[in-house]
């Protein structure tokens, strides 16, 4: 990206774009600019695209940056260029009372640029696609997103990332894990089973909970998750989204949702070892490719 432009328009792949504000500061305390954010979203594609091609995108965007008022985005803009795909799909429980939302779906380089050009730092998505035609396919993908109460941290969840690892393995599944880009991790697995993804996670947690009561909680009160990590289920619920592995996160640093390797699990002992920048992801990809292939495909 062009430094200092406020305005240009680019070639991106076969599309034309016109970006804007481009030097606006969208993480005050590291001095990161939209232009920056552009640029990572543009150079983390080839691994990103995979894990949003076909699922219906919700974003969080922050036009003034993180430290500005921001809003989650499922309908598609307006403005939306015609080349990128959407899906009309049903809204039940729409707090805008709509029976059906148009979302985009995010399939190439010059989609992910547009919406990073609208300041689209966090990128959310189901865990099921969309169909050719553009209808609900049942979910590919099971998630476990694990929520430390203080003060227990990221180390903690990978305690227990390790203990579901050992569960899923005996169910044949291989799992994958992401830290959350925040505080927390995720576990993600490749579902390509015929039951209720949300149930079977639902009985997974309640079992280690079970046989952990003083390190895992399977509710969702946060009186009972004080120290404890909670193991939440309900993110296999259709109608909920997890941020996307490399999505940028609006902490006070251009934090990521990042793949981690089993052993980086295995040996944390220091939350600090686990939280990835834009610029350390891109290092990371270069020297592991994408660590949630298994997921992707």
């Amino acid at each position: 990206m062009p430094a200092g432009s406020g305005r240009v328009t680019v070639r991106v792949a076969d599309r034309s774009l016109r970006l804007s504000n481009l030097d606006k500061v969208l993480y005050p305390e590291e001095g990161f600019t939209k232009a920056e954010v552009i640029d990572y979203y543009s150079r983390v594609a080839p691994v990103l695209l995979p894990h949003l091609d076909g699922r219906p995108l919700t974003v969080k965007r922050y036009p003034d940056g993180v430290d500005g008022p921001f809003f989650f985005e499922k309908n598609a803009p307006r403005h939306l260029p015609g080349w990128i795909r959407t899906a009309t799909l049903p809204a039940p429980g729409s707090t805008k009372d709509r029976d059906t939302i148009d979302f985009a779906v995010i399939e190439h380089l010059p989609d992910l640029v547009y919406y990073a050009n609208l300041a689209a730092l966090e990128l959310h998505v189901p865990m099921w696609r969309v169909s050719p035609q553009g209808q609900a396919l049942a979910p590919d993908t099971l998630v476990f997103d694990l929520d430390p109460g203080p003060p227990a941290t990221v180390v903690e969840c990978c305690r227990v990332a390790l203990l579901l690892r050992e569960v899923l393995a005996e169910d044949g599944l291989t799992a994958c894990p992401k830290t959350s880009g925040s505080k927390g991790m995720q576990l993600y697995a490749p579902w390509r089973r015929a039951g209720d993804s949300r149930e079977y996670a639902r009985e997974i947690a309640r079992r280690l909970e079970a046989g952990h009561p003083g390190e895992i909680v399977s509710v969702m009160a946060k009186k009972a998750r004080e120290g404890k990590v909670f193991i939440d289920w309900s993110q296999n619920n259709p109608a909920k989204t997890t941020v996307a592995p490399y999505s940028l996160r609006a902490r006070s640093r251009p934090t990521v949702s990042t793949p981690l390797t089993w052993e980086e699990v295995e040996e944390c002992d220091n939350p600090h070892e686990l939280a990835f920048t834009a610029s350390e992801v891109l290092t990371r990809v270069d020297d592991h490719g994408d660590l949630f292939g298994p997921v992707a495909h």
